[in-house]
């Protein structure tokens, strides 16, 4: 029987370096990042600056007000992305933004920087889908070759694999994001939003001890997480609920809030392990790559990890510079589209808050 004839890439080492600004602001996380591929084949990242819009405890961040900040640090944000890279606008090749998925008004305010600074200085337009820009970021820096992908983050909850040229999404949330969840249930307990609630609640989870029941709500190849975060706010009320983490002495039945964060954790980081281990059996993958800012927690890549061991497989995920927000991964994908040939023209530039991941045309894969 004849072994399996893997196609090679259209994409071809270039005949020249060639240099990408990207600009993230889907978010409360302003970014600008330089990075450069080489006619070797080598791709450098010269430089991935980030300014972060945090919120007093409790409250989270409108969209208003995050533009606002966006407008207000964006021009700090680049020249100092361009200063640590050692560069000119004009030695760009190309200015790539995040054309979507993400909130209205601060997308919209970086796509209109992105505009500006292509008519100023004559340099073509790339749009970039803001998952596929966390994928292939991934995929760079771990070298993983055809995963199953979990992107978790504050908008987004997917299970992805790659096939004919698209991101094929395999399960999704059927309500809000697991970083939506996470971050809501840290207002309701008043966790701090610096440097972000979902590291606050990893870290108040480590000193769990008790895991409460939560609705594990997992419905094919789709999860549920809107009941799960009503049902940990009603503990909150409950008159078992310590909020400022006593146990009194010789009582099992005190709840704590790290306990709650810890539940919350363990429950919906299961269902996701669940749903991406039935991915991986669908497609024979022994490859899971965990992208978006969720995909820092430690504890989630512990539970994947367990899993994939299992399976005779690995996991990949990045550190904080990668898996949170931020242009570098916006200027990879923008250059590798913008290598294929991918131009967006100025009156095809506008955002979009509902941008599929399975909408984008992945040419340069093979």
């Amino acid at each position: 029987m004849p072994g399996r004839i893997r196609k090679r890439s259209p994409l071809k080492k270039p005949e020249r370096p060639y240099i990408a600004l990207g600009l993230e602001g889907s978010a409360n996380k302003l970014g600008a990042g330089i990075i450069k591929h080489g006619p070797d084949g080598s791709t450098t990242v010269m430089s991935n600056v980030r300014h972060t819009y945090i919120t007093p405890p409790g409250e989270g961040f409108l969209p208003r007000d995050t533009a606002q900040h966006h407008r207000d640090w964006a021009l700090t944000v680049i020249n100092d992305a361009l200063s640590k890279a050692q560069i000119s606008l004009h030695d760009i090749d190309c200015i790539c933004f995040t054309q979507g998925p993400g909130m209205g008004a601060p997308l919209s305010s970086v796509a209109l920087v992105a505009r500006t600074l292509s008519l100023l200085y004559n340099k073509p337009l790339v749009g970039v889908n803001h998952c596929v820009g966390h994928i292939e970021m991934g995929r760079q820096i771990t070298g993983a070759q055809n995963p199953v992908v979990l992107y978790v983050s504050g908008g987004n909850t997917q299970v992805i694999a790659y096939s004919q040229q698209r991101y094929r999404i395999f399960g999704e949330t059927l309500d809000i994001a697991v970083g939506n969840c996470l971050d809501r249930f840290a207002r309701v307990i008043d966790l701090s939003n610096d440097p972000s609630p979902g590291y606050n609640i990893e870290q108040e989870a480590k000193r769990g001890k008790r895991l409460v029941p939560l609705p594990y709500t997992t419905k094919g190849m789709d999860i549920s997480l809107s009941g799960i975060l009503t049902s940990a706010e009603a503990y909150v009320q409950d008159k078992r609920y310590r909020p400022d983490g006593a146990t009194a002495s010789g009582s099992d039945d005190i709840i704590t809030p790290q306990d709650l964060c810890f539940s919350l954790q363990e429950t919906v980081f299961a269902m996701l392990v669940e749903i991406t281990e039935r991915a991986m059996a669908h497609i024979s993958s022994k490859e899971v790559l965990i992208v978006g800012g969720v995909g820092c927690n430690e504890r989630l890549q512990d539970m994947m990890g367990i899993m994939a061991k299992e399976r005779g497989g690995s996991v990949f995920a990045t550190d904080e510079r990668f898996c949170i927000d931020n242009g570098i991964m916006i200027a990879q994908a923008g250059l590798l589209s913008f290598r294929m040939g991918h131009r967006t023209p100025l009156t095809k530039s506008s955002c979009t808050q509902r941008f599929r991941t399975d909408e984008v045309h992945v040419a340069w894969r093979a």
